[in-house]
């Protein structure tokens, strides 16, 4: 995993995105599909490359994280997971996502 941070989640986004992490994942029920590419994963089908957390400057509930994914099948994107209780990911899955070697 890279050792950088970053000052907010659009910047954290953009530099992966440059980086090759141009799909969007999102965590539905039983699987986490890549829009772009139109695929859906099981979580051992994945791997969590990059970390970035952002702490909301004056409420808790705007933490997030945002996770740079390859899947095995090459497909690079990210997924942010957000601690809103606006969400409506499936963060139980979202944590079975094994991180890379």
């Amino acid at each position: 995993m890279i050792a950088k941070s970053y000052e907010s989640l659009s910047l954290a986004i953009n530099a992966l995105t440059k980086e090759g992490f141009t799909d969007g994942f999102r965590a539905e029920d039983k699987r986490i599909v890549a829009r772009n590419a139109d695929n859906k994963y099981l979580p051992s089908e994945l791997s969590i490359v990059h970390t970035f957390r952002f702490e909301g400057m004056t409420n808790p509930q705007d933490d997030s994280i945002v996770f740079g994914i390859e899947a095995n099948d090459g497909v690079k994107g990210t997924l942010v997971m957000s601690y809103s209780s606006k969400h409506n990911q499936n963060v139980d899955l979202i944590k079975q996502i094994p991180e890379a070697d």
